[in-house]
């Protein structure tokens, strides 16, 4: 039987895996503003990198918001069409290997939804996200790309812009320790710097998701989330989201190949559902 490939076609970017034997290959990403351009230039890169030929492809599955300007089987191939909830959903179980859990989807904006073994629920979403990211630090920072907005908040100090809890009070209130953020840039400093800003930007962002996302998860009695997308790689979050793991009982995972975890949901969802495309 041949490989089944799953891709997502997003906004900016389209990300593809190869599915064979239980198993994810060759993930891979494409930078494209044009959807169909973006879901080809990927389609022929991963072939050419795997040394593939399509004969060697049974399926073809896409989802993403820019699936729905695919019409056509792509290169005679069966291809189908996937819900992106489902998507993300059934990609974020097999990728952390388990069966129940809250899987957040970080892109330009963030998605929630609930997923068991045989199905999944859209909780619903907020508009912070990556776009946030960059739309705020173009306006404070004058800095238009992610690499270089994450590079800089590395020397940022979150004192001199956010307000903690420790500022407010010398008591100790239970089941807040001192360092908690009682308000994101409310304490922003005559003497703040770039970079304070910078990890600013950042910690309001992945604060908002990981908030949400236990809310999510509280009030559907679950204890597990799985962070899945491209904000994945941001190397402040996962400092982030341990300091929210400390004030709320949950358990925050990220899997190998987080980020493409919408598209290996589309290649699991081959045979379970998907609408087909007819030459």
């Amino acid at each position: 039987m041949g490989m089944t490939i799953g891709i997502d076609i997003g906004g900016s970017t389209t990300k593809i895996i190869g599915f064979s034997n239980n198993k994810v290959i060759s993930p891979m990403l494409v930078k494209a503003t044009d959807p169909i351009s973006s879901l080809y230039g990927a389609f022929g890169k991963f072939l050419n990198q795997n040394s593939l030929k399509l004969d060697d492809i049974s399926h073809v599955m896409i989802t993403g918001v820019g699936s729905s300007y695919v019409q056509e089987r792509i290169f005679g191939i069966p291809t189908g069409q996937v819900d992106e909830f489902r998507s993300v959903g059934f990609g974020g179980l097999f990728l952390s290997n388990l069966e129940n859990a809250v899987v957040v989807s970080m892109g330009t904006g963030t998605a929630f939804v609930k997923a068991e073994k045989s199905k999944v629920r859209h909780l619903g979403g907020t508009g912070v996200g990556g776009g946030t990211l960059l739309g705020l630090s173009n306006r404070m920072l004058n800095i238009r790309h992610f690499d270089d907005l994450v590079e800089m908040a590395k020397g940022g100090n979150l004192s001199n812009v956010d307000l903690f809890i420790k500022d407010m009070s010398n008591n100790i209130i239970p089941g807040l320790p001192p360092d908690t953020t009682a308000s994101n840039f409310g304490k922003i400093s005559d003497l703040v710097t770039n970079p304070d800003i910078a990890l600013g930007i950042i910690n309001l962002v992945f604060q908002t998701i990981g908030v949400l996302s236990i809310f999510a998860a509280k009030m559907d009695g679950t204890s597990d989330i799985v962070l899945t997308g491209n904000l994945t790689h941001v190397p402040q979050a996962g400092e982030i989201f341990n300091g929210l793991t400390i004030l709320h009982s949950v358990r925050f995972h990220v899997p190998e190949h987080a980020e493409y975890a919408t598209a290996v949901g589309a290649a699991l969802l081959h045979d379970n559902g998907a609408d087909f495309i007819n030459d």
